[in-house]
């Protein structure tokens, strides 16, 4: 079994080991009432944007998602929050060498890391720390960290993570290309499977939010290819794929557990193409540019 099977696996325990952590971190992260600006890579930037959505539909403040590099540098909020597995990437630890005074908190699998030096707070997620260059469980560990601490009920979600990891997603592995959807919050979730099946697999894979989806991207739906979406389905989506021909594969399952369903489609393709899922080309484990 690769690595990164088996971190997929481990997820619905990690989710469960996460809230704890947010109990006994909760000082550490952000409060009701604070403007937060939520940062991070790649993967990381995705679950930023997730929990952003989330945080301002609790109700609890302004919440911005950016990538670390995109940041803008006028702006003012309360805390920074970093999400970081290595806690060694470039563009994170460039941000936090200037952002100046502000409250800044950093969720990484390694406490001993670079980043550890240029916050004040630090919540360790170690346990969900990867082999694999993919990131999968650090990723959703730290989502389930912080819904844990809007409230969310975590058992519940692990129970339907273990649900995830019987969906059978042999029938999906030859598809010719895959656009994955979200709303709110799932907007997140489907840019990042999307990455999950580029970096694994070489997939053609595409994501919006879904109701961009009849502005343009349907044009590409054809049989052979599939429109996945997490969450809800807008009014007459469907159908609308269905006319295309394209498959659509929608789901109960919690966005965050359906995204485990993604990820098994990317690793299981991954194989069948002859691939390394736990090594993609080009990819490091961290992005650690040099001067010059």
């Amino acid at each position: 079994m690769r690595c990164v099977e088996e971190e997929i696996a481990s997820q619905p325990g990690c989710w469960v080991r996460a809230a704890e952590v947010a109990a006994a971190s909760a000082g550490a992260l952000p409060r009701p009432g604070e403007t937060v600006a939520v940062v991070g890579c790649g993967t990381s930037w995705f679950m930023a944007q997730a929990y952003a959505s989330l945080r301002e539909q609790a109700g609890h403040g302004r919440t911005d998602a950016f990538a670390a590099s995109e940041m803008p540098g006028r702006r003012g909020y309360d805390r920074i929050l970093v999400i970081t597995r290595s806690g060694t990437t470039t563009e994170v630890l460039d941000l936090l060498g200037r952002v100046g005074e502000v409250a800044a908190t950093a969720v990484t699998a390694d406490p001993a890391a670079p980043v550890a030096g240029l916050v004040g707070q630090v919540v360790a997620l170690d346990f969900a720390d990867e082999r694999a260059v993919v990131q999968t469980r650090f990723a959703t560990t730290a989502l389930a960290l912080l819904r844990a601490h809007l409230g969310h009920d975590l058992r519940a979600l692990a129970e339907q993570g273990e649900r995830a990891l019987a969906v059978p997603v042999q029938p999906w592995v030859d598809a010719e290309q895959v656009t994955f959807l979200g709303r709110g919050w799932a907007a997140g979730i489907a840019h990042e499977a999307a990455l999950k099946g580029r970096e694994a697999a070489q997939l053609w894979t595409e994501s919006y939010p879904a109701m961009e989806y009849r502005h343009g991207p349907i044009s590409i739906a054809q049989p052979g290819r599939l429109v996945w979406m997490f969450g809800e389905p807008p009014a007459g989506l469907a159908g609308d794929v269905a006319a295309t021909g394209a498959t659509f594969v929608t789901s109960d399952l919690d966005p965050m557990a359906h995204l485990v369903v993604a990820q098994r489609l990317a690793v299981t393709a991954a194989l069948a193409r002859g691939l390394d899922p736990d090594r993609p080309r080009h990819l490091p484990r961290s992005v650690v540019l040099h001067a010059g």
